[in-house]
């Protein structure tokens, strides 16, 4: 019978993709992740396999957790809802941008960067996980044109493409260091040009920003 770990695995993947987000796939060793999580190569080797292994799993576990995020904000419910639920994922994501201080930018953006071009494996999480946002977007998007809120004849596949796009791209402008207020104001825009009905108010942003979650 297999021995049981000593350790946190949780915890363990966690500092592992802390190390990788700070010094990127190349510039992180096998024993920069023993020195950040406390345990030997040859534990990290039998639990995790080798460094592009490792990568994997950590890659592949913030990529499910930036859609459980944008499925969090984005979580369907009442038509009349979807502007707003709209509104407040796209507003989200520029705080979370905005709390960046470090300017670390996004793990996804970051790692498919540096590797989606020879590693089939980050370029295809990285592509399920921009299409499972899309589909979340898009659902919402619909919803707002059934209730009214956004012309009912445009097309919603193009313009939860337009709020992806400007969601990530917000992300990587902060860490180019745009300001938090014009990071802010690149949100209200992207909701403002939504094609709304006749007589339709725009969306603005609320006086308190929303909580911050990863992405």
């Amino acid at each position: 019978m297999a021995r049981p770990r000593a350790f946190d695995e949780r915890q363990v993947l966690e500092r592992a993709r802390e190390q990788f987000w700070a010094t990127g796939y190349a510039g992180t060793r096998m024993d920069d992740i023993a020195q950040a999580t406390g345990l030997g190569k040859g534990s990290l080797y039998g639990a995790f396999g080798d460094k592009s292994k490792l990568f994997h799993r950590v890659f592949g576990d913030w990529c499910t957790a930036v859609v459980e995020v944008a499925g969090g904000q984005l979580a369907g419910g009442p038509d009349a809802g979807a502007l707003g639920r709209l509104s407040g994922y796209v507003h989200l994501m520029a705080e979370n941008t905005v709390s960046d201080t470090e300017r670390r930018g996004c793990l996804i953006a970051k790692g498919a960067a540096e590797l989606a071009q020879h590693d089939p494996t980050v370029a295809g999480q990285s592509a399920e996980t921009m299409t499972k946002l899309l589909t979340l977007l898009r659902t919402e998007i619909s919803a707002a044109q059934r209730h009214g809120d956004i012309d009912s004849t445009a097309d919603p596949e193009r313009l939860a493409a337009l709020l992806l796009t400007v969601v990530r791209g917000i992300e990587a402008v902060g860490k180019a260091g745009l300001d938090p207020e014009t990071l802010r104001n690149i949100a209200d825009t992207a909701l403002a040009v939504l094609p709304m009905p006749e007589g339709q108010k725009r969306p603005m942003r609320s006086t308190s920003p929303p909580d911050r979650a990863e992405t």
